[in-house]
């Protein structure tokens, strides 16, 4: 009786056991790791820039909150005039920013004074001539920018120097991989993985400044001088 329930007991539990998928599999055969190598190769291009970005304001204040917007209107209006004069096409001049609000004056005993109102007007403007970029800058803080944030230089087209770059950024990622091979004494095999990164920086002028200050420093030659632009590409090879 006690070989029958046994055998009961075996059977239902087979069953069970069938029913989940069955016990895990242990003696399959284990799969060796995959020897690999991974090499970064960097390649560089350096460019001359022929585009300019700035940013020119318009800072107005006065007691009276109409009077400071109608004068920051003006200046404004009187600096688009100079800069489309001056060449710069109407799409590549974009206002970014027009804010006003009230500040409050004190004494130096740190009593509240007069409130006065300030205005501030931005406009971004794309400079394609940078041969007269000096020159574009003075004219502008004669018709009344008295803010010039930073003017940001770049390339307007960069595509076939950023694929110069990655081609010799994989070239040099090559040759690290064969020199390491023949150093280890091994064959390199197939390539199993490849990325890369592109690194653009953007050189800049600082042109901070208001009044003759400004003024002072857009008399001054600007040198745009040269942007590199860099690729990192990471390839890593089978080896055998």
């Amino acid at each position: 009786m006690k070989t029958n329930i046994l055998i009961v007991a075996v059977l239902v539990l087979s069953v069970l056991l069938s029913a989940c998928g069955g016990p895990t599999t242990i003696n399959q055969a284990a799969q060796p790791p995959v020897r690999s190598v991974s090499v970064s190769g960097l390649g560089e291009v350096s460019l001359s820039p022929d585009v300019a970005f700035i940013y020119l304001g318009v800072h107005t204040e006065d007691a009276s909150a109409s009077t400071a917007v109608a004068a920051n209107n003006v200046q404004t209006q009187e600096v688009i005039e100079a800069l489309q004069n001056f060449g710069i096409d109407t799409k590549d001049i974009r206002t970014t920013n027009f804010s006003i609000w009230p500040s409050q004056n004190y004494s130096p005993e740190g009593l509240p004074l007069d409130i006065r109102y300030v205005v501030d007007n931005t406009v971004y403007v794309t400079v394609r001539d940078l041969d007269n970029l000096g020159e574009l800058l003075d004219v502008v803080i004669s018709a009344g920018v008295n803010t010039v944030n930073s003017i940001q230089f770049d390339v307007a087209d960069k595509k076939e120097a950023l694929r110069d770059a990655r081609a010799d950024a994989v070239k040099n990622a090559q040759a690290q991989a064969r020199e390491l091979a023949d150093a280890a004494g091994v064959e390199l095999g197939e390539i199993q993985s490849i990325s890369y990164y592109d690194s653009v920086p953007y050189p800049m002028f600082d042109g901070k400044g208001g009044g003759g200050g400004g003024a002072a420093e857009a008399a001054v030659p600007i040198q745009p001088g040269q942007l590199t632009l860099s690729v990192t590409v990471s390839i890593t090879y089978a080896i055998k």
